[in-house]
């Protein structure tokens, strides 16, 4: 793949990684800072991608490794509360935010990139690495625990 190619892939993609980073990091300037980094790591990677058809997942995956190392990062720090911005702050606001952020790690990366990032169980499985059955088998138990969450505030 050359260098030219990966930007306008990169390009087109940019929206959906965004997304992904900003439901998995909760703040605007962390995804942005995830997806410039993503985008590096891409860059720096690209010519070793064997499938260029798996091109999406590829990036995918590693905008959730650089996700997981900085909420890694964030744990190790001392919290400091951070004021989020005025429509970071009305989203954060929605119940289903707050139930999808309370799930287990695992469970909430899969609701994340099969319902907010749109992609089909194949692709989720190839992004996290696991098997397809794995990836059903976490499907239906988060959406099993968000529907009893969110029948409870009700």
């Amino acid at each position: 793949m050359q260098e030219q190619e990966y930007i306008e892939r990169v390009e087109a993609l940019k929206g959906k990684l965004y997304r992904t980073a900003y439901l998995y990091l909760g703040s605007e300037a962390h995804a942005l800072d995830a997806v410039d980094e993503t985008v590096y790591k891409g860059l720096c990677a690209h010519k070793k991608l064997r499938q260029p058809e798996y091109f999406d997942t590829w990036l995918t995956r590693i905008l959730i490794n650089v996700c997981n190392t900085e909420l890694r990062r964030r744990r190790r720090e001392i919290a400091v509360p951070e004021l989020p911005e005025t429509a970071a702050q009305a989203y954060d606001a929605l119940p289903l935010r707050q139930a999808v952020g309370r799930l287990p790690r695992e469970l909430r990366a899969v609701i994340t990139l099969r319902y907010f990032q749109g992609l089909t169980l194949a692709e989720t499985a190839r992004a996290l690495g696991l098997p397809p059955g794995t990836v059903s088998t976490r499907q239906r138990k988060a959406l099993s625990l968000l529907k009893l969450e969110l029948s409870e505030e009700v």
